[in-house]
């Protein structure tokens, strides 16, 4: 049987992330959570901790340029969503945002792994 300890407290390792998904999951989750919870907050939580986990593997994977590019683009992509969702709608707008973020961390990032 697995420690407790081993079982919770690693992380995979930096290069094995899909950070496209990564991404998706922040975005989309962390939208889904503060609009059924009716706390924004925890949304942000999610929100933030994805983008540490993705933030971590462009660095080590890809250095800190891409993850400037793809960091800008993730946090633009959360504010733009509230402006894009005044004109498209917020379903809309959160999966554009999220479709652009996680197709430019497939790109810039996971397909080279």
């Amino acid at each position: 049987m697995k420690s407790m300890s081993k079982a919770m407290g690693q992380l995979r390792p930096a290069e094995k992330v899909n950070t496209a998904a990564v991404t998706a999951v922040g975005l989309l989750g962390g939208w889904l959570t503060a609009r059924e919870t009716g706390i924004r907050p925890i949304g942000g939580v999610i929100l933030g901790a994805a983008g540490v986990y993705a933030g971590r593997t462009w660095l080590t994977r890809d250095g800190a340029g891409v993850t400037a590019a793809l960091s800008a683009l993730y946090i633009g992509g959360f504010v733009g969503s509230h402006m894009l969702a005044k004109k498209i709608g917020a379903w809309p707008a959160v999966l554009a945002v999220t479709a652009l973020s996680s197709g430019a961390a497939h790109v810039l990032s996971d397909r080279e792994a």
